[in-house]
């Protein structure tokens, strides 16, 4: 029996491929020391942001999942807020993403997002509500916390996990190497992040 020819799927497959890299629909992972993917999104008020529009100011980006124990580990420790009250004070804009897809585990309205940020003492700039997910897949978020820091010139400086620990212990909060508060300090006095890309770990982001 002739097995049938495939080669002309294949080519197909390939001519396929091609044109979607030449259209920019097949979009590449974020590499850290380059341009930071571009995203426009909405917040909790109501209010668009976009990274264009933040050009000349540090950004960090922050996914989150309110019910993922990993999530809660640093809520419920303060850990997250504290890092969020220095970055801010540093100048960052911190933008909080949840890119939960509706009926997925973390999805949330605009007031039960504003509900949290209130209750937890976040202190975030603004919450971006991502159900479509377009800006989770832009950075390719998998994880809740995954982070992100992005410099006054748009260029992607760290990237990974919050730190060293991937528990959900509250206790192991202590003594953690925080990556974000390491690479806010390298940059702050004119260095290199030592390590921009570490390992996140967390819950998957539910797209």
């Amino acid at each position: 029996m002739t097995r049938p020819d495939r080669s002309p799927w294949l080519r197909g497959a390939l001519l396929l491929a091609a044109a979607a890299l030449s259209t920019g629909t097949l979009a590449a992972a974020p590499q850290v020391g380059g341009p930071a993917p571009a995203f426009s999104g909405v917040d909790t008020k109501g209010k668009a942001w976009s990274l264009a529009e933040l050009k000349g100011q540090p950004v960090i980006l922050e996914w989150t999942n309110h019910d993922c124990p990993f999530v809660i580990k640093h809520y419920n420790t303060g850990n997250m807020q504290a890092l969020q009250k220095e970055a801010t004070a540093q100048g960052y804009h911190w933008l909080s993403v949840i890119s939960s897809a509706p009926g997925k585990q973390g999805h949330v309205s605009a007031a039960k997002a504003d509900a949290l940020t209130r209750t937890r003492g976040a202190a975030p700039s603004a919450v971006l509500i991502d159900q479509t997910g377009t800006i989770g897949r832009a950075y390719d978020a998998r994880t809740t916390p995954h982070m992100y820091l992005i410099d006054a010139e748009g260029i992607l400086r760290y990237m990974g996990a919050i730190d060293d620990r991937p528990t959900t212990n509250p206790a192991d909060v202590d003594g953690a190497t925080n990556y974000v508060r390491a690479a806010m300090a390298e940059l702050a006095a004119g260095g290199v992040v030592a390590q921009p890309v570490t390992r996140a770990y967390g819950c998957s982001v539910k797209y």
